[in-house]
């Protein structure tokens, strides 16, 4: 969802600075010291061998910085904690000895917890069944599990803040 946006950033940057370096800084750099045993789904080893569907993680950059201040606070480079990244994008991830050892989002950051407009994780079925019993596009579906699902799906906030507010109303 956010690489489009990013790619057209680095496009104009490139236009207007074309001599200068760019950087770019994946979010999922930080859960590759995950363990085989938690990255790979039970589906078929050849979706993983062939097709490289596997838990990637995400909100990485910000579960790195989580860990580096508690390893400053607790003054010790292995430290075992659960970072929680609440925001309309969301994610848990356990940290073990100063790695990420799992997190909770998947092969996209469609996985894991609810969030603004992300449903989080759904049965897979029901993706199938709302195609069929809508008529909907596999795209339109998945447009609505990004964008029109999670707290704005269930009620029609996406921003906690506002939740609230609503609930206190």
């Amino acid at each position: 969802i956010h690489i489009p946006g990013a790619i057209a950033g680095i496009e104009s940057m490139q236009n207007v600075l074309p001599n200068i370096p760019q950087i770019a800084v994946w979010d999922t750099a930080f859960h590759q010291t995950m363990p085989e045993y938690n990255y790979l789904y039970a589906t078929p080893y050849s979706w993983y061998k062939e097709n490289g569907v596997r838990k990637y993680g995400f909100h990485g950059t910000s579960h790195k910085y989580i860990t580096e201040k508690m390893q400053e606070k607790c003054m010790k480079e292995n430290v075992n904690i659960i970072v929680c990244h609440i925001g309309s994008g969301a994610s848990i991830c356990a940290v073990k000895d100063g790695k990420s050892y799992n997190t909770s989002m998947g092969l996209t950051p469609l996985d894991g917890l609810i969030m603004g407009t992300r449903c989080g994780s759904v049965d897979p079925s029901i993706i199938k069944y709302i195609v069929d019993e809508t008529g909907n596009s596999l795209d339109k579906v998945m447009n609505d599990l990004n964008k029109n699902s999670g707290l704005i799906g269930i009620c029609g906030k996406n921003d906690f803040r506002d939740v609230l507010i609503k609930r206190d109303n």
